[in-house]
């Protein structure tokens, strides 16, 4: 009897010292997700480009910026310690991010949103900023690395196939771009994005996994390049 209580107990020591590493190294994911997200290269960015609007442009089209700007930060820091969020909101988000980053470079890239008619008829819970990080990359790292001063071109894929969301981020720019302070940063956000998406699904049981890949032209020349988000279909709710 002694032997069985004390088995009992070790077992329950056990669980819940797991249970207390998954709650810690959770809350660490959520904290490097927002130094990530909170991208210091982006704040300065944005903010210049509303100052040089106000000077030179028109306060029309300075305030569409601050707006959409505190818009975008409002949703980060709400949002970044909550474990899930609903899709359409994240996509939101990605909107806001991505209307941004369109107004700065309006001459070296479009972008596309495509979300497929059977992911609208549902309620999909996402972790929050889990696209950002990924468009941030295919934008700064191939897009605008692209020698031509025009035509790039991000396409952003939402669908839903065999029960899993997928999500597909596909660019026309360069292979890499030369590593350097600003660019780490952006990696490190795709990493732990990728942590997040891992520890979801380990926590869920659900599969979850992100695949990248070269796309090429009909003579096997590099055209651009695509990477596709996988999260199982247990995270959703009713419409």
């Amino acid at each position: 009897m002694t032997v069985f209580f004390y088995q009992r107990e070790r077992r329950i020591k056990t669980a819940a010292a797991r249970q207390l590493r998954f709650q810690s190294n959770n809350a660490s994911l959520e904290l490097q997700a927002l130094q990530a997200q909170m991208d210091p290269h982006f704040i300065f960015n944005s903010l210049n480009a509303i100052h040089h609007y106000i000077l030179t442009t028109s306060t029309e089209l300075a305030s569409l910026y601050l707006t959409r700007f505190a818009k975008l930060m409002r949703f980060t820091i709400t949002n970044v310690n909550k474990e899930l969020i609903k899709l359409d909101e994240d996509i939101e988000a990605l909107e806001l991010y991505l209307q941004l980053e369109n107004l700065r470079f309006q001459e070296k890239f479009a972008y596309q949103v495509e979300v497929a008619p059977e992911v609208k008829g549902l309620t999909m819970l996402v972790p929050p900023l889990i696209i950002q990080p990924y468009v941030q990359r295919a934008i700064w790292h191939h897009l605008l690395q692209r020698p031509e001063d025009k035509g790039g071109q991000l396409n952003i894929h939402i669908g839903r196939k065999d029960n899993q969301l997928y999500i597909k981020v596909e660019d026309n720019g360069v292979r890499a771009s030369i590593p350097n302070l600003a660019a780490d940063h952006r990696r490190q956000a795709v990493v732990i994005a990728a942590a997040r998406l891992h520890m979801l699904g380990n926590k869920f049981q659900i599969n979850t996994h992100i695949t990248e890949e070269e796309l090429l032209d009909e003579q096997y020349e590099h055209r651009g390049n695509a990477v596709m988000i996988h999260i199982g279909g247990t995270l959703q709710e009713p419409a």
